[in-house]
């Protein structure tokens, strides 16, 4: 994936001939814009000693990161422009007096307005929470107190664990019950337990924050002090039984399936799943348990702790999960500790920016169908799959051409390539927000129902065939990913943007290193990564790899864990190796198989210049400029800890570090901070 993402349900061959060798595209560049990525290339940087900041740095320069933002790069102002264009969707349908209720237009109308109502939101205070926090209130014992735990799920709130149904793993035609460790209120484990001084002053900037937020939701000075100190102690011991990050990167691992009842005499007496289950509809004789080691410190901590604790933690994951949608006091608590302190943002972006990041989590596939009538041509989607197919071809020639994997396990890595299913620009069938209510009673009351007709949506899959049609993503998302479960990448329209440029005016050489290696080689190289390498063809988990073979994989990806180990891109806070690995392999294989692909295209092969640069030269700049972004160090530090992708200047310098095309197109000499040895420069595709 090209960004983060982080929840569990997230976790969870040739067309034509003129496809699959790359179909020919006239780029027809504007004379009076700047060049694509020549106009962004500091020149006082040699690409030998770093290559991001030489090709990236003279734009860097010239915008700093705006005070809302905690990064800026490429990524935001294509948001900006996504903004721009749902905006006007959003107006027009505000607009229309009449719209029919249940219609599209009406939904997205009221919801707009509703959310752009703060003086509505400012009257109604906490009130659209009052049913939920008066339940919370009148629990009595450790049951009650579960029964509100589960009734919060459905409202996004993940208290104590984190729950989806989505395929088994070892079965991908069913849709199973999935638990996993969950319930931490900063981004991960490693908040409550790292000592470097940017993460400890967090931590106690956290311990504040859920100061104010108690106060806010009524509680005394002194209460509400001692019910945050209360609050931090127990999440910070359901931290300490949670799997670090890396951890949860081992499928196999992190897949323990057993029988409902099982896990609740084995691992948490306190919960009884067969009867929570059904509660849900769900009667499902297995579930697969991610971290069985969790639950169990669960239910010790839910066995020692005081019911007034329990109480008060329910409250507060409550509270912050809506405070964006409540008034301003809640809003602005909310955002100082996690959008000032974790992000380093020194203001709110404006309203209207924060409603349509709700509106496109509530009703993304709505405006998404919007989006792509009046944005999304039918030519790019052309050229899209034409160079799916292009990227899928080379790296298939690339399978053929190894050295080091076997002809049987070969033949199997070219039988899941065949099978693998694209997915490019928008879905082939909308989803059905039928059932969806919004209306203008409150801002928070509709993400309620957003956020249960979600749940709903994903529980109602349970016993029925898995649709490998649907889409984890809204066309106007700038992301992609690889689902192992369907063998598929998918690729949403708006993923394809360069900002100021239309999709025509930009050479093959710039896309390919921005779309086909940043993007469509990214997301392919996923299906045979550490993690995606374990899954076959059909998307399930199992070895199809001779021992030799694996072993050989494990080797080779083990020079990159250790070359992201050693970079450190803060006093004290180097990236991690381990659980970058899948991005980091998918960033190089990428590159390798978008390079093979561009090297077919007629530009390649004619060689001219465009802008003083060559076309292989074009190609890493294209590369670069996917990746063009500065962010802050509070950010940079979350990142770090939480995220499995690498900052954006060693995805550039990382990979590039091993491809001996980088050196012939730069001249990257011996002695260089880009230049390695051959014998420690990474060779898996």
């Amino acid at each position: 994936m090209k960004a983060t993402t982080h929840s569990l349900r997230r976790r969870l061959i040739a067309l034509a001939l003129a496809a699959a060798t790359g179909a020919a595209f006239a780029a027809t560049p504007d004379a009076n814009k700047p060049d694509v990525v020549a106009s962004h290339v500091d020149a006082t940087v040699n690409p030998g000693d770093d290559f991001f900041d030489f090709a990236n740095g003279a734009w860097l320069k010239s915008h700093p990161i705006p005070a809302e933002e905690s990064a800026w790069g490429i990524g935001q102002v294509v948001q900006d422009d996504l903004y721009a264009k749902l905006r006007k969707i959003s107006e027009a349908a505000a607009a229309q007096p009449h719209a029919a209720v249940g219609s599209d237009e009406q939904k997205v109308g009221d919801f707009w307005s509703t959310g752009m109502d703060e003086a509505l939101a400012n009257r109604l205070g906490v009130n659209p929470l009052k049913d939920e926090l008066a339940r919370i209130d009148a629990t009595k014992d450790l049951n009650s107190v579960l029964d509100e735990a589960f009734a919060l799920q459905p409202l996004g709130v993940d208290a104590f664990f984190d729950f989806a149904v989505a395929q088994d793993e070892k079965a991908s035609d069913v849709m199973a019950v999935h638990l996993a460790q969950g319930g931490l209120g900063l981004p991960d484990r490693d908040y409550y337990f790292n000592n470097e001084q940017g993460v400890a002053k967090a931590r106690t900037a956290y311990v504040e924050h859920l100061h104010r937020m108690f106060k806010l939701l009524g509680a005394d000075d002194a209460a509400a002090k001692t019910s945050a100190d209360q609050v931090m102690a127990f999440e910070t011991a359901l931290a300490k039984v949670s799997r670090p990050l890396a951890d949860l990167r081992d499928p196999l691992k992190n897949y323990n399936k057993m029988a409902p009842d099982q896990l609740r005499t084995k691992y948490t007496p306190a919960i009884a799943w067969p009867a929570r289950l059904q509660a849900w509809k769900l009667n499902s004789p297995t579930v697969i348990v991610g971290q069985p080691e969790f639950f169990g410190g669960l239910q010790a901590l839910l066995a020692k702790t005081p019911l007034p604790i329990l109480r008060d933690y329910l409250r507060v994951h409550l509270a912050d999960a809506y405070a964006s949608y409540l008034s301003a006091d809640f809003d602005n608590e909310h955002f100082d500790f996690y959008g000032r302190t974790l992000s380093g943002q020194a203001q709110q972006k404006p309203r209207w920016k924060r409603v349509l990041r709700a509106e496109n989590e509530a009703l993304g596939m709505i405006l998404g169908r919007i989006y792509v009538k009046d944005y999304f041509s039918d030519r790019s989607k052309q050229r899209y799959n034409a160079m799916v197919e292009a990227v899928r071809t080379a790296y298939s020639e690339r399978i053929d051409k190894l050295d080091w994997m076997s002809a049987a396990t070969k033949a199997k890595a070219q039988a899941k390539l065949a099978a693998v299913t694209r997915k490019v620009g928008y879905p082939d069938k909308w989803k059905d927000y039928s059932a969806l209510s919004i209306g203008r009673e409150s801002y928070a009351q509709n993400m309620m129902n957003a956020q249960r007709w979600a749940f709903n949506d994903m529980v109602s899959k349970f016993g029925k065939p898995v649709d490998r049609a649907e889409w984890e993503m809204t066309p106007q998302t700038y992301n992609a990913y690889y689902n192992p479960s369907n063998n598929e990448i998918v690729l949403p329209a708006a993923q394809f943007l360069i900002p100021g440029y239309d999709d025509n005016e930009i050479d093959d050489a710039v896309v390919y290193g921005y779309v086909a290696a940043s993007t469509i080689g990214h997301e392919i190289t996923h299906g045979f990564d550490d993690q995606g390498r374990q899954f076959d063809a059909k998307g399930n988990l199992a070895d199809w790899w001779t021992k030799q073979d694996a072993t050989k994989f494990q080797q080779r990806a083990g020079v990159m864990v250790k070359q992201f180990n050693a970079f450190e891109p803060l006093p004290g806070l180097h990236i991690n190796g381990e659980a970058s690995l899948g991005e980091n392999i998918a960033d190089f294989g990428g590159l390798m198989i978008g390079l093979d692909a561009f090297k077919k295209t007629e530009q390649y092969q004619k060689g001219e210049k465009v802008a003083g640069y060559t076309p292989l030269q074009r190609f890493f700049l294209g590369y670069a400029l996917g990746w063009l972004s500065q962010e802050r160090e509070e950010r940079l530090r979350e990142a770090l800890l939480s995220d499995v992708h690498a900052p954006a200047k060693w995805r550039v310098n990382g990979p590039l570090s091993n491809i001996p095309d980088f050196y012939d197109a730069f001249g990257v000499k011996p002695g260089q901070p880009m230049w390695r040895p051959e014998n420690q420069r990474v060779k898996i595709w």
